[in-house]
């Protein structure tokens, strides 16, 4: 099935971290990169294996200063399984993609069983040539479990071959050329065992949060018994050496089969023991990969995406990589979204504001694991309460970036690779992501109807973000209205105003539109909540009396700036000076990190109208327009088309696109304002990994954010789909370049909800059950799907 597979042909070395990052397998519960089985870490290959929500700390000295970081821990390698003909001297070299002569070489991702595929055909240096044919898996149905078969076929000749199966834990974390300044040993306590016949084992712990690690390895051969079998058990590396004997034309397999476990794991007394008994108990490949295919096959229903043509496969493998991150697995841990996925070391694996746009696709799928994801951020809920406190304020500071316990995990300092220069990183004061977390659990509870939920946990969280921001407003008696100052916006290219001496920027329109909300909805629940649930919520939180009437005058009167007619990003924005953009773009080509470029001039982004991303258009991701006109009525301003379309074009020009989340937002936006423009930026979204649009970064690990962003532009944006007020509502955009495709939904105790646009058509089927019928709203009209019934609908 090609629309299934992802495939490279050939060995391109300038390509290789970018195909590992897109050939990394995992399963929610850990993940391993794409890289080829012989290779070690050096400046082509980077193998790299992580745990969900597996983070050490550690302090590394950076011009001068002791800066702390938190990271993804690197785990020790299991993959690692070379071979070469063996030799009466040991002369002949173990092979190399990067020293052989390659005859054949290529690799086939197989996103509907969730394996990847090698073949190989290569000739050695004394002129023997041998047929290698590798499959990987990442078990999805036992998340502890993954698999390497090697198939070796000589082509004309017979003899041996010698095969070297290890554990690797002379790791560290150096997968970023931009943070190698930074200490990356996160392992300690190595140590290397086996068990006879075919097994070894390695433990270690990482060095700060003392997560202990156990791995456990079979490697067995199907064929002629192996001449020699010998375990080596070095300090940091334990092997299992095989002399294999092989025959022309007839393949010999060698089967590695290994797992995994941490000490985060419920229901274990040791990694280790855990590790070893797992591999014991582990079937053989054959029984793996069966039992891998029919794991993923259940996925599949449940995530339907049919999009047809080359979009559609870029969806595919999108889909794939959002459900190797946050699996079903993902639902029994203690961890959030990781940025870059489980793919790679960029942004440390730290959590920042991604599942504002991977929650609106789970909540329609996997509503457990949203909830998982959510919980995460109430465990940290007393942290985030703690650090607003430590800078005067009530209520709840999210993190801009968190990690293990909730912290800010931002950096204090980051690397300008251009100029070579350490600056000071502001990032911090992205005080909107708490705003991110309360949209998310508001449409959480809408999609599934989890009032449970959202009468507990939701509401402790909603409440404790509308304090923040209300004590945050500061009022202007002149303006009579409130502002909040000192903060960032997701443009994040503008840290301060020019020449000021202290970070953080003044009334961020989108900050204030979003603060708002927020305090509208929490009002809306509170007044809601049944009377014993309210007191005991208001009580429990410490809310004074005449708090509640403080968030609706507040929610009615922030600030808004604009200038020429349009919305400004912030208070000051229409002040800054026009940058010279196709100066720039013909000096540069490239200029998506134009704060990068203007900085290694010794200038600042600061200084002009220049975004790297979405920021005011961002609301119009969010809320449908007579949503947003609403909000903007609520704030005391009139809100139209006319302003809309205005502030869209802005923005048009004056944003780089340094984010690969922005593309995705602006073709959402357009695909409702300027149909015409929409496909060019929605293209960009689904080729800003596969293509690396962002130059170097995807090898680093993928972007989570704006892959299931692509989802959702299918499920949500195209459709209109909003579920609110116990309906799903619907108002269908067309856009030719997607004008057919077709989802499965789970709504509200329904699974398999089938949605299907095709010729100006939309049709729902709702599988039977004894659920209720869900009411549906479409163009003005309502009708109602009772289960097993189906609906096709001639779209406006």
């Amino acid at each position: 099935m090609p629309e299934w597979t992802w495939e490279y042909t050939g060995y391109a070395p300038a390509d290789e971290r970018l195909r590992e990052s897109l050939c990394t397998l995992g399963n929610g519960y850990f993940a391993t990169r794409g890289a080829a089985p012989e290779a070690f870490a050096d400046d082509v290959h980077y193998p790299g294996t992580y745990a969900a929500g597996c983070y050490n700390r550690l302090v590394s000295l950076v011009s001068g200063r002791e800066v702390e970081n938190e990271d993804m821990v690197n785990l020790p390698n299991w993959l690692p399984l070379r071979f070469r003909v063996r030799t009466e001297d040991g002369s002949a070299a173990w092979f190399s993609a990067d020293a052989d002569e390659l005859l054949e070489y290529r690799q086939t991702l197989d996103l509907y069983a969730g394996t990847l595929t090698r073949r190989i055909r290569y000739e050695d240096a004394d002129g023997r040539r041998m047929r290698v044919h590798q499959v990987r898996l990442v078990h999805m149905g036992d998340p502890h479990l993954a698999a390497l078969r090697t198939e070796f076929t000589p082509e004309g000749w017979s003899g041996e071959i010698e095969v070297e199966s290890a554990l690797d834990g002379e790791v560290e974390n150096a997968g970023v050329n931009r943070y190698r300044d930074l200490d990356g040993h996160h392992l300690t306590h190595v140590h290397t065992g086996a068990m006879e016949p075919d097994t070894v084992w390695l433990r270690c712990r990482t060095t700060t949060s003392d997560i202990r690690v156990g791995m456990a390895a079979r490697t067995t051969v199907t064929g002629p018994d192996p001449l020699a079998s010998r375990l080596h058990l070095g300090p940091l590396r334990v092997t299992h050496l095989l002399h294999v004997p092989v025959t022309a034309a007839t393949p010999t397999t060698v089967d590695k089969v290994v797992s995994l476990h941490t000490s985060h794991d419920p229901a274990i007394s040791d990694p280790l023991d855990a590790a070893v008994d797992n591999v014991a108990a582990a079937p053989g490949f054959a029984g793996l990969l069966e039992s891998q295919q029919a794991a993923w096959e259940q996925l599949w229903r449940r995530a339907e995406l049919d999009v047809p043509g080359e979009a559609g496969t870029i969806l595919r493998l999108h889909l794939f990589h959002v459900l190797q991150t946050l699996s079903p697995h993902t639902a029994e841990l203690d961890v959030g979204v990781p940025a870059r996925g489980l793919h790679g070391e960029a942004y440390r694996g730290h959590v920042f504001w991604d599942e504002l746009f991977v929650l609106p696709y789970l909540n329609l799928h996997f509503p457990e694991v949203s909830r998982a994801l959510l919980n995460y951020r109430h465990r940290r809920l007393p942290q985030a309460c703690r650090a607003a406190g430590e800078i005067g304020r009530a209520g709840a500071m999210y993190p801009w970036q968190s990690g293990s316990d909730g912290r800010e995990e931002t950096q204090q300092l980051h690397l300008n690779p251009r100029s070579g220069r350490w600056l000071p990183d502001h990032s911090h004061l992205q005080h909107h992501v708490g705003s991110a977390i309360a949209y998310n659990v508001w449409q959480y509870c809408e999609a599934t109807g989890d009032t449970e939920y959202l009468q507990t946990k939701g509401a402790e969280t909603l409440v404790q973000i509308s304090r923040f921001w209300t004590d945050s407003a500061v009022y202007d008696p002149g303006r009579d209205r409130y502002s909040i100052h000192g903060v960032v916006g997701p443009d994040e290219y503008h840290e301060r105003y020019p020449d000021a001496e202290q970070p953080g920027l003044d009334d961020n329109a989108y900050t204030n539109v979003l603060a708002a909300w927020v305090l509208t909805r929490t009002l809306d629940l509170v007044r809601a909540l049944p009377e014993p649930r309210r007191r005991e919520l208001l009580e429990n939180l410490g809310v004074a009396d005449g708090e509640p009437e403080r968030w609706e005058e507040v929610s009615r009167r922030l600030t808004v700036p604009f200038h020429q007619g349009v919305i400004s990003q912030f208070e000051g924005f229409g002040d800054l000076a026009e940058l010279d953009w196709e100066g720039y773009r013909a000096r540069y080509g490239d200029i998506r990190r134009l704060d990068r470029i203007l900085e290694a001039e010794d200038d600042t982004v600061n200084r002009y109208q220049a975004s790297k991303q979405a920021d005011v258009l961002m609301l119009g991701y969010l809320f449908q327009p007579a949503e947003l006109t609403a909000l903007f009525r609520q704030l005391g301003y009139e809100f139209g088309d006319d302003l809309w379309h205005r502030t869209v074009d802005y923005y048009l020009h004056r944003t780089s696109h340094g984010s690969t989340l922005s593309a995705f937002v602006h073709g959402w936006v357009l695909a409702r304002n300027r149909r015409g423009e929409a496909w060019t930026f929605v293209r960009e979204a689904l080729e800003g990994d596969v293509a690396d649009l962002q130059g170097g970064t995807t090898g680093e690990g993928i972007h989570l954010g704006a892959m299931a962003g692509t989802l959702d532009l299918v499920q949500r944006g195209l459709t209109g789909l909003e579920t609110r007020d116990d309906a799903v509502w619907l108002d269908p955009v067309p856009l030719p370049e997607l004008s057919e495709y077709g989802f499965s939904l789970r709504y509200r105790g329904h699974w398999g909800v089938d949605m299907r646009l095709r010729h100006g058509r939309l049709r729902i089927k709702v599988p039977a059950s004894c659920e209720p019928p869900i009411r549906v709203m479409l163009s003005g009209r309502s009708l109602t799907v009772a289960p097993g019934e189906s609906f096709t609908l001639r779209l406006p």
